[in-house]
């Protein structure tokens, strides 16, 4: 086993193109560490649904030029394999380590297929590629994006024509089509033939994103912006000085990309301290809010002043500011269907059935949420809005915070907040107070027997609450195709719902919490908030007892 481990790594070695990865390996080989070679070597990684992800590095288990290279030569026999062989391919990429070269490695082999393939002229955000899809009319796309994972890791994301990331059976066709690739120098790559595009199509998406906001309203939100150590200051600067906003203050220390991500133990506005340094920034520069995007500016946080907060501000969660955004959207007059997935608040539906709108859930991921038949708002819990699905049929930072910027401007000019729409929220609609138990391993065995600890034995009470259901989603539903993950609904003092299911993109499991409490009157807030608090935890103690975790 360990000569045929070391002749696997010399064989990939003899055909990476890559001096870095081919250095990496012969070090290991050098040194004789079998385990690292077996983990680069115990596998393939898989194509999927979210695309590819994972760690940067050598062999097969990693994100490098001879793995891409085979992916974007599966992608391209799919496309010829179902009439598309002479389509447009877009491909962006963001700032991280590799993402260039993986973008130009897609380029080659598009052009070696047949295909047209059109690169960005420089990192973007990932919308801008999403939006970029629909207006030239592209085949497919691909971003090159690991979005909000550790520095270490890189991903590559397919979206097909009409700008909507892939879905089953479009991922295990290509994943197929990607295993009967044979040895690299198969696959035609020639220096050059592929567009690079200026500077137009950006442009063509800053109006687009701009055309969401209602001519005429106020302008006047004060914001605090990073970026996450991403891509998204320069589009996010230009969209706010486009729509006649004040200049944002920027959060320095993070505006510029840097693949090192040096200020943030994880780039993501949800994990802890990733926020401190735009708390620091607002507490100087006192902005009506803070907004901030993951690194490859897909998705938007949202922070307030909050005197009782530590910081002096606090951080909304997804769910409220996809309560916002709904809200706001309901207010302008928008028709059509509001979506979400089945992990994110159902206080989207109450606000849809207020207003006479439609409303659908999904599964997990915009990849559902974008086929919504006549969508025309859709969010998910992780901090993702689609709020044009016409222009960008994914989620979108950029121009969701434009609408969060619109809306603040007008509740200021009401003497009012975001907090105070909030609020009113809870009275209509009853306080849904949302919550999350995540757990990251490094043995993705532990997900695995802490479902399967769940399904033998499911728990009959949580939090003093009674599980009245449970579903297997493993198992499908009249309204949702199967996927790995429970759901139960628990009724007593007051009602709760509560889904369990492993991570699509991290080594996670993952555990969405919600209690609903009614609400009599604004000044019963207080203790009302109080008391689902307490249910929360209660919820996250019980489920992390029964789930082993």
């Amino acid at each position: 086993m360990q000569q045929d481990i070391v002749a696997r790594a010399r064989a990939w070695q003899a055909e990476d193109p890559d001096s870095d990865t081919r250095e990496e390996l012969g070090r290991l080989i050098d040194a004789g560490d079998l385990d690292a070679l077996a983990e680069r070597f115990a596998g393939t990684l898989q194509f999927g649904t979210a695309g590819l992800r994972g760690e940067l590095g050598a062999g097969p288990m990693r994100m490098n030029r001879a793995v891409v290279i085979r992916a974007a030569a599966g992608l391209a026999a799919y496309l010829k394999a179902r009439g598309d062989g002479g389509g447009l391919v877009v491909v962006g990429y963001d700032a991280r380590y590799k993402s260039a070269d993986f973008a130009r490695d897609t380029a080659a082999v598009m052009t070696g297929a047949g295909l047209r393939a059109a690169v960005f002229p420089r990192a973007l955000p990932t919308p801008v590629l999403a939006f970029a899809v629909q207006h030239l009319g592209a085949v497919a796309g691909v971003e090159v994006t690991a979005s909000h994972n550790p520095p270490r890791d890189n991903g590559y994301k397919v979206y097909l024509g009409g700008g909507s990331q892939i879905v089953p059976p479009a991922d295990g066709e290509i994943a197929a089509a990607i295993a009967a690739i044979g040895a690299l120098d198969t696959v035609a790559r020639p220096d050059d033939g592929w567009e690079t595009l200026g500077e137009d199509v950006l442009t063509a998406y800053l109006e687009r994103a701009g055309s969401v906001l209602t001519p005429g309203t106020p302008r006047t939100a004060r914001v605090v912006h990073t970026a996450m150590h991403g891509v998204g200051t320069e589009t996010f600067l230009a969209a706010f000085a486009r729509a006649g906003f004040p200049e944002p203050v920027l959060v320095a220390e993070q505006s510029e990309p840097d693949p090192a991500f040096p200020t943030v133990a994880f780039p993501n506005p949800e994990e802890p301290g990733a926020m401190d340094l735009a708390f620091a920034t607002a507490r100087a520069a006192r902005p009506d809010l803070i907004i901030a995007n993951d690194p490859d500016a897909d998705r938007c946080a949202v922070a307030v002043p909050d005197d009782t907060a530590e910081a002096g501000w606090r951080s909304l969660s997804g769910d409220e500011v996809g309560a916002l955004l709904a809200a706001h959207l309901v207010h302008k007059g928008v028709t059509g269907t509001f979506a979400e997935s089945i992990v994110s608040s159902s206080l989207l539906g109450r606000i849809a059935s207020a207003a006479g709108l439609g409303y659908e859930e999904t599964l997990t991921g915009f990849k559902w949420i974008a086929r919504v038949e006549g969508l025309r708002y859709g969010y998910e819990e992780a901090l993702g809005y689609c709020v044009d699905p016409d222009g960008v049929r994914d989620k979108d930072g950029i121009t969701a915070a434009l609408l969060v910027a619109e809306l603040a401007s007008e509740l200021k000019q009401a003497d009012r907040t975001l907090t105070d729409l909030l609020d009113d929220l809870a009275v209509t609609h009853g306080l849904h107070a949302t919550g999350q138990l995540a757990v990251r391993v490094k043995d993705l065995s532990l997900i695995a027997d802490a479902m399967r600890r769940l399904r033998e034995r499911p728990p009959t009470e949580l939090a003093g609450l009674r599980v009245v259901s449970a579903e297997d989603l493993a198992e499908g539903t009249p309204e949702l195709p199967p996927t790995d993950g429970l759901r139960y609904h628990l009724e007593g003092t007051y009602r709760a719902r509560v889904i369990v299911r492993p991570s699509g993109t991290e080594p996670k499991i993952k555990c969405y919490l919600e209690v609903v409490v009614p609400v009599a009157a604004a000044s019963e807030l207080d203790t009302v908030r109080a008391a689902a608090a307490e249910v929360l935890a209660g919820l996250k103690r019980d489920l992390s007892a029964a789930a082993g975790l």
